[in-house]
């Protein structure tokens, strides 16, 4: 078996960069906020003071130990945050960067690969993405979805694994997350790969792309940013693409995110498809709105796949919640809120969570 963590949205600019030891500018654009310090004093008036400095240990908290203990073979993330000083703020509203010079943050948690086929890679504009690009090749980790041309957006990060294994990891962005289509990479601009639709000649197009990449015996992950930032309902369209992938034979595991929240879970044919992996880490802490969906609460996903056919053997959660700008492991109260929510609903989709000795979810096909 071949273990992989896999997280949703890392958003480690704004607030989290302010108390990071190398902060940008705190200069926001934003309707009603001007200043990232706002969020980390909102941060701080909800759950108590946070260091600043704080060390680039802080935010992952208690999940460092919980990576320790398990030993996933490959860390992947989505990250949604520009990693730049430079390039002007794309008129979107909501803009998150983080100074190069805090890359270490990343490389803290032993980061493997970042995909970068998101609504935030590109809110410095093209500098801001190139910048981002070299700051993550500089600091030895892999990039999938976003490229300075359509052909490097398009290729994937290869990750040895133990023994002869390797994990081939597939970044792409679609529209209804908010990227802006004209984001999307060129041949002779960069920006992300960005898929027209969710077509199923879409899917035998992107399936084409991965078996032109993987090797016999190479575990596929199609990373996709997808869908709304809140709700539970699956959109038939993206089951009916991630069901496509699977058929071909072009996915091992689909790592979908966009969501502040988790969404559900589905084990098709033996494969993982993961719909939404909800908010790994954020500067949200301390901000009221959709309390019932519970998106300050952050599950970190293994997978342990067999890498002779890329099926599921087991998919083990172990949740965590932001407080003070770090991750604590969650209640025992919030993680049978939580099995109970993703169990019901992931009803009728092959997953059903219960729970391990040492306090984590699991599910098996």
């Amino acid at each position: 078996m071949v273990r992989l963590f896999v997280a949703g949205d890392v958003m480690i600019g704004r607030g989290i960069d302010q108390i990071l030891p190398h902060p940008c500018s705190p200069e926001l654009y934003e309707n009603y906020v001007k200043s990232a310090l706002s969020y980390t004093a909102l941060a701080e008036c909800a759950s108590g003071a946070i260091p600043r400095p704080a060390g680039y240990h802080w935010i992952w908290g208690d999940a460092l130990e919980e990576l320790s203990r398990l030993k996933p073979d490959a860390r992947i993330v989505n990250l949604e945050t520009a990693v730049t000083r430079s390039g002007k703020a794309e008129p979107k509203g909501i803009n998150y960067r983080m100074n190069p010079a805090n890359l270490p943050v990343l490389e803290t948690a032993r980061i493997d690969c970042c995909v970068l086929a998101n609504n935030h890679v590109l809110d410095w504009g093209e500098p801001g993405l190139l910048d981002t690009l070299a700051a993550l090749k500089n600091g030895g980790i892999l990039t999938a979805g976003a490229g300075r041309n359509l052909r490097e957006a398009r290729e994937p990060a290869m990750i040895a694994g133990p023994g002869s294994s390797r994990v081939c990891i597939f970044g792409a962005g679609h529209a209804s997350s908010g990227i802006p289509r004209d984001w999307a990479a060129t041949q002779e601009r960069p920006g992300i790969n960005l898929l027209p639709d969710l077509s199923k000649e879409t899917a035998r197009e992107l399936a084409s792309a991965v078996e032109a990449h993987k090797t016999p015996g190479a575990i596929a992950i199609i990373s996709i940013h997808w869908g709304s930032n809140w709700g539970h309902e699956i959109p038939r369209e993206q089951r009916a693409f991630a069901h496509a992938l699977v058929d071909l034979g072009a996915c091992d595991i689909l790592h979908g995110h966009s969501s502040h929240h988790a969404r559900a879970a589905e084990i098709y044919r033996r494969k993982l498809i993961l719909y939404g992996c909800g908010d790994f880490i954020n500067d949200y802490e301390g901000i009221p709105g959709q309390e019932d969906y519970r998106g300050d609460l952050a599950p970190m996903y293994l997978a342990d796949i067999d890498e002779t056919d890329g099926t599921l053997g087991v998919l083990s959660v172990s949740l965590f919640q932001m407080h003070r700008f770090r991750l604590r492991r969650a209640s025992p109260q919030d993680i049978e809120w939580y099995r109970a929510a993703m169990n019901r609903h992931s009803d009728g989709l092959g997953v059903r969570f219960s729970l391990n000795r040492d306090g984590n979810l699991f599910a098996k096909p």
